[in-house]
């Protein structure tokens, strides 16, 4: 029987067909790849850094003429639509923790009506900021030490805004003294006018119109569980501001709105080259465990917590932001 001859196989091909091309990711598709990556730890200057950045400006401070810029990249944030279409009012806005509480909550979905005293350049930088994430903001120049300013800045807010949901008690006066024989009867008096009794105008003002899952939150301080000694009378009104904290929490409790407080520690705001000894400032934050100043934007993420439904459970809370500065150090 004749052998069987084998069936040719047909020549492969393969080797001559061209790889087929991925086709480029678009800007879009980087960007949302990047925003499932976990954020990258940033570089931030130490207390051994401040001295090659230490300057003095006159109060009232501006955040524009900082040489060291306080961070509010918020390259580390990932907004998640936390505050959508809520209402903020937020005081201090101008610059320092006040601005990035803005923006924030403009990146989570908030319109923020900002109120500052002074500084319009810096608190026009802020509603440009809050409007390039494309979110409302408004501008109220008030002084909280007014009753019937407060009772304005709510009412424009409401009008202009279409309602109120949050608010911040952010706006704070310090001024260093060497002596606490010396600090004049005028600074004390606009400390506790413009950090304590301003809180209490703009929280009579707001709660008239706050409804159930609606909140306040108070800024403190680290210094009102501490102490200070070139700060007594600022340290004496964020003292206070701890315990209006806890008793209009209290007394709101039974409406669900909820009233807590973000106890910060050193941080580089304005207000530090506007109000503190050259010496302070040349090491600030050396004083923490992290041994350097915070920024604003590692402060906002509290006031978000605390204003969405992530704190939902939260009230009478005062919220250590601090670096490691213990209320227990003596």
């Amino acid at each position: 029987m004749a052998a069987k001859k084998a069936t040719p196989k047909p020549e492969s091909h393969e080797s001559s067909k061209p790889t087929a091309q991925k086709p480029a990711a678009t800007p879009a598709a980087k960007k949302a790849a990047k925003a499932t990556e976990a954020p990258k730890p940033v570089k931030r200057p130490t207390a051994k850094d401040m001295k090659e950045h230490a300057q003095k400006l006159p109060y009232p401070a501006k955040q524009a003429d900082m040489k060291l810029q306080p961070g509010m990249s918020f390259s580390t944030y990932r907004p998640a639509a936390k505050l959508q279409d809520k209402i903020a009012l937020v005081t201090g806005a101008d610059s320092g923790i006040g601005r990035a509480v803005a923006v924030a909550f403009a990146m989570e979905g908030a319109h923020v009506a900002v109120l500052f005293n002074e500084n319009v350049v810096d608190a026009e930088e802020t509603k440009r900021l809050v409007e390039a994430q494309g979110r409302r903001c408004i501008l109220l120049q008030s002084d909280v030490r007014d009753p019937e300013q407060c009772k304005q800045a709510v009412r424009r807010t409401r009008a202009e805004l279409g309602g109120l949901n949050i608010l911040v008690n952010n706006a704070a006066f310090q001024m260093s003294q060497e002596k606490f024989e010396d600090i004049p009867e005028d600074q004390i008096r606009r400390t506790f006018d413009t950090n304590i009794l301003g809180y209490i105008w703009m929280a009579q003002a707001a709660i008239p119109h706050l409804q159930e899952n609606d909140c306040i939150i108070n800024t403190g301080s680290i210094v009102g569980l501490t102490g200070i000694p070139i700060l007594v009378d600022y340290a004496c009104t964020k003292s206070a501001i701890h315990a209006l904290t806890k008793s209009l929490a209290t007394y709101l409790g039974e409406k669900g709105i909820r009233v807590n407080c973000v106890v910060p520690g050193p941080v580089w705001t304005p207000n530090i080259p506007g109000t503190m000894p050259r010496e302070e400032i040349e090491k600030f934050g050396y004083e923490v465990a992290l041994a350097r100043p915070g920024q604003p934007e590692e402060l906002a993420p509290a006031y978000v917590l605390l204003a969405s439904q992530d704190g939902s459970f939260m009230t009478g809370s005062l919220v250590h932001v601090t670096g490691g500065k213990m209320s227990s150090d003596q």
